[in-house]
């Protein structure tokens, strides 16, 4: 009978899908377009967690309400919770936005996160994300970025093992670190680090570029699963179970 890993496994979506709940319709009547873009979604992310966690004993949260509604990557008092692309929420639906999507999704992430620290078990975070290939008229210079903090030693070792597993994988993808954004950047995993050290947490954001997800299916799944596998590589070197 096998022992149970001292470490447990927790994936998050927090940009999976676009929808807009019906009683905050009105405010995305002529942002139908918008609600389509990177603006509105991260396009191949829920699709990518569901298969990870489908793989390897875990916990997922995924949300499919548009970031352009409520952004659950962005802390309470960031300026951009509420995107100022839509007219802005009424004081009232704004707090109604939090009670109802943001602080339950959040603490529900954090309960059971708490949940596994206080059994003695290391938990290792990857949150799904994906990227536009052009914003603001840069392009981006990678395939793949792996976002965490530099001063965890768990997470800066983590993800110098997953990119070497995904450059041996995908060796014509450019993965780089810290890339397209800097991982101590206002986000979910910065907000869990705060609650927890370096011993019992590690939280890597994967962000992957949305060109990918418009490949054909075959090519997405190989991609999903290559994505998978060289994560899951990384994490057998990482606790040990290799």
């Amino acid at each position: 009978m096998k022992s149970r890993p001292q470490y447990a496994v927790l994936f998050t979506s927090e940009h999976g899908g676009n929808r807009i709940p019906r009683k905050y319709a009105a405010r995305f009547v002529d942002h139908q377009e918008l609600l389509q873009t990177h603006r509105g979604w991260d396009p191949g992310t829920l699709q990518t967690a569901t298969y990870f966690h489908q793989q390897v004993p875990s916990q997922l949260f995924a949300s499919q309400v548009s970031r352009l509604v409520i952004d659950l990557n962005r802390s309470e008092t960031h300026p951009s919770l509420f995107s100022k692309l839509v007219p802005p929420p009424s004081e009232s639906h704004r707090s109604e936005l939090l009670q109802t999507y943001y602080r339950p999704w959040r603490r529900e992430v954090l309960e059971s996160l708490s949940s596994e620290v206080r059994s003695k078990r290391f938990v290792w975070h990857v949150s799904f994300h994906s990227f536009t290939p052009v914003l603001d008229g840069v392009v981006r210079t990678a395939e793949i970025g792996l976002l965490y903090d530099p001063g965890r030693r768990p997470e800066r070792e983590f993800c110098h093992h997953w990119r070497i597993k995904l450059r041996e994988r995908f060796p014509e993808f450019r993965v780089r670190m810290n890339y397209p954004y800097r991982g101590i950047a206002d986000g979910h995993t910065t907000a869990l680090r705060k609650q927890f050290t370096a011993r019992q947490y590690a939280g890597i954001e994967l962000e992957v570029n949305q060109q990918l997800f418009q490949q054909p299916a075959k090519q997405v799944k190989q991609l999903i699963s290559g994505l998978y596998e060289s994560w899951n590589l990384a994490l057998q070197q990482a606790t040990g179970a290799m």
